[in-house]
């Protein structure tokens, strides 16, 4: 396996330096000193979408680094944009604004400081990391006045993953390819199947060496016409080994009174990895819970956390994501550790480090071929590529799962004993 070449853009150690008044600073009618006003900044790149961070102010002096800074999410340049450019260098723009972030009546409500601009070269970031700013910059172009000046920190580092994309929708059952440029080869196959009694299925001793995994298999009874439950897809490679599989444990159902799954009673996922020699043995890697609710911008979404039995961060989320209905989504984990995150911080904890997984997902009504990505420093076999097969057709099913149960299921994803189906 081959992988492509991305590179990641990283813009860190950010903090804004004001210049100090020559006269008196009278108090604002609100208490508070113009020096303490918000400030934002907006990071542009041709062809991506902006980036807004906070910035914190210092009051350091001379050339010092700031007291404390802030760091964005970067952009990811794949190797479709590297052979856009070819090799030619772009420009980071970075525009500092006073005020407070977002849009009132319709307008911006921040008031432009100044901007500074950074080149990159990306032909010298695919083979090594590179450093392309690193201190302060002024904001203006009169150099005789005192003016605001900009700390920032701009580096690349390149970050090769693997691409994958599923043939056809997970529960159709199809072939997943490894995309390297213009060529794809087929590298794992998947197995969609819906049991009732998927519980059989798994090792008869699974449930007592995994109590905490299993906290909500039982369930009622009564509820059994209006669950989702007993999903599996199996990922085998190209010899017909079994070498991943995401299992169906907690079902999908309605919180009362309600159609839909909600927080207080997600569904849930295992993902399975073979343990030992025998076929039906299986050790689960992580946990993946869904369930729809309420988002910021187009209404109802669906929300995913991943936890995963691995080492300190056992029990805490490794990752989260909240996906449109119309539009789905990307679920990503991404564990990078900047300059400004603090030791004690969930992310450092983590033995899970730097960019691992990242999987698009379509809407509602649309054919969702899942494309995966996955950093090469995760994958030292191709069962290992496997499990994040797995992980990203669970949260595709997962789409399909947390449907409003007043809307019917396609034929592939019901029991042969259910008529709620289109």
């Amino acid at each position: 396996m081959d992988p492509c070449p991305f590179v990641r853009l990283i813009i860190e150690s950010l903090a804004l330096k004001l210049p100090q008044p020559t006269k008196p600073v009278a108090v604002t009618s609100g208490g508070v000193y113009p020096t303490t006003t918000p400030c934002f900044c907006k990071l542009r790149l041709k062809n991506f979408q902006s980036q807004t961070a906070l910035l914190p102010l210092s009051n350091g002096s001379g050339d010092s680094p700031p007291e404390s800074s802030t760091s964005t999410a970067g952009f990811h340049l794949d190797a479709l944009t590297l052979r856009r450019v070819s090799g030619k260098p772009v420009t980071l723009c970075v525009e500092v604004f006073t005020g407070r972030m977002g849009r009132s009546c319709g307008v911006n409500s921040g008031k432009l400081v100044g901007s500074v601009q950074v080149t990159v070269d990306l032909g010298v970031s695919q083979t090594r990391p590179a450093v392309f700013q690193d201190g302060w910059m002024k904001l203006g172009n009169d150099h005789e006045k005192p003016s605001a000046k900009l700390h920032l920190t701009v580096r690349t580092e390149p970050d090769p993953r693997f691409v994958f994309q599923f043939g056809g929708e997970p529960e159709c059952s199809p072939v997943v390819f490894q995309i390297q440029g213009n060529i794809s080869q087929p590298v794992f196959s998947c197995k969609f199947s819906a049991d009732r009694s998927r519980s059989r299925s798994l090792p008869p001793n699974f449930s007592n060496k995994n109590r905490g995994w299993m906290r909500t298999l039982a369930r009622e009874k009564e509820r059994q016409g209006r669950e989702r439950k007993g999903w599996m897809v199996m990922i085998y490679d190209l010899s017909g080994s079994p070498v991943a599989a995401a299992s169906m444990v907690t079902p999908f159902v309605p919180s009362p009174g309600t159609d839909r799954v909600s927080r207080s009673n997600p569904g849930a996922w295992l993902i399975l990895r073979p343990h030992g020699f025998s076929v039906s043995s299986w050790k689960p890697w992580g946990r993946l819970e869904a369930w729809r609710e309420r988002g910021p911008v187009d209404g109802l979404g669906y929300k995913f956390e991943l936890v995963t039995d691995n080492g300190p961060s056992n029990g805490v989320p490794i990752a989260e994501a909240t996906m449109s209905v119309k539009k789905g989504g990307l679920f990503c984990i991404d564990r990078r550790v900047s300059k400004s995150d603090s030791a004690a911080s969930t992310s450092s904890r983590s033995p899970i480090k730097g960019f691992v997984m990242g999987s698009t997902v379509e809407g509602e009504g649309k054919v969702s071929k899942p494309m995966v990505q996955v950093g090469i420093q995760h994958v030292t076999c191709m069962a290992d590529a496997a499990l994040f097969i797995a992980l990203s057709a669970a949260i595709d099913l997962s789409m399909d799962a947390c449907r409003l149960f007043s809307r019917k299921l396609r034929k592939e994803l019901c029991h042969e004993e259910e008529e709620s189906c289109s």
